[in-house]
């Protein structure tokens, strides 16, 4: 059983890795922050459906109200610290230090709130996996180093940690799909009104309008369905640590669709972070250690 949560977060860490390639493909006036609303809108939307569909909502069980709130915040303010931050230093350096804080802080916030002790076979898929993203970001275009928009980025990060610990424990009274829907839905009510003055004409074109479709239905609704399946049966820290396989599969699909040049440094990086998801993934099934 969790081996089968392994495959899954890496699954929907592969589908987030297609955010990049899609926003590359956007009309140029669409506005990264506004996408992003637009994600986690047609996001719960779609999410919604599907916990309508599997008879999810409602589960006749005691919602927990702070946990609840904080879950819809922290992915609300995810969406935020993740679009500022990549807007300040670039999509490369703002979408790994992202994405390569999380592990570092669901570690020790799933400890501290759970009591999930990281394994040593954790920590060496983790830091193997850093290391690749600092290798991808140094082998990129000229890199911007915004301090302001670091700092962002990590708070992204933690963002999504906290997303991650808050949903591990809800997952424990509701169904995956019951608590995908209700986060995502109430954080979209947090950021939908920056839709109000937001020029969104690009929307009728065919680009713009695949675009957030594929972004809503596929990269949230889709991915975070299995995400959530997965992360009932893995620890906080080995789900967060699996969502590095989204730059692994954002810097192939840039080779092959954008044309992005491949050099031996990039290859070695992510040869680094396939070694640290294989380490990952094939670990032996031990029961790790939960609050008492």
């Amino acid at each position: 059983m969790k081996s089968r949560g392994y495959w899954l977060v890496l699954l929907a860490a592969c589908l987030w890795g297609t955010n990049g390639t899609a926003q590359a493909l956007a009309p140029q006036d669409a506005q990264p922050i506004i996408i992003g609303t637009l994600r986690i809108a047609v996001g719960g939307l779609t999410l919604l459906v599907i916990a309508a569909s599997r008879r999810a909502l409602p589960d006749g069980k005691h919602w927990s109200f702070w946990p609840t709130l904080l879950g819809a915040l922290s992915m609300a303010a995810y969406q935020m610290f993740f679009f500022a931050g990549v807007a300040r230093t670039g999509v490369a350096v703002g979408t790994i230090v992202g994405i390569g804080s999380t592990p570092i802080l669901a570690g020790p916030i799933g400890y501290l709130v759970r009591g999930e002790r990281p394994s040593r076979r954790w920590m060496i898929a983790t830091a193997l996996g850093i290391i690749g993203c600092a290798i991808l970001i140094t082998t990129g275009e000229k890199i911007h180093l915004d301090l302001l928009g670091i700092f962002l980025a990590i708070c992204a990060g933690g963002s999504y940690a906290i997303f991650t610990t808050v949903s591990k424990g809800l997952l424990e009274e509701h169904a995956p799909e019951a608590v995908m829907a209700v986060t995502f839905c109430l954080g979209a009510c947090f950021v939908l009104p920056l839709l109000f003055t937001a020029n969104l004409h690009w929307l009728t074109q065919p680009s713009g309008f695949l675009v957030i479709l594929h972004l809503g239905v596929i990269t949230a609704g889709l991915a975070y369905t299995l995400f959530a399946r997965g992360l009932r049966l893995v620890p906080v820290a080995t789900a967060a640590s699996l969502t590095l396989g989204e730059p692994l599969t954002a810097g192939l699909l840039g080779v092959l669709f954008l044309h992005e040049a491949l050099t031996a440094l990039a290859v070695f990086g992510i040869l680094l972070i396939f070694t640290g998801l294989i380490v990952l993934t094939t670990e032996k099934a031990q029961p790790y250690l939960a609050p008492p």
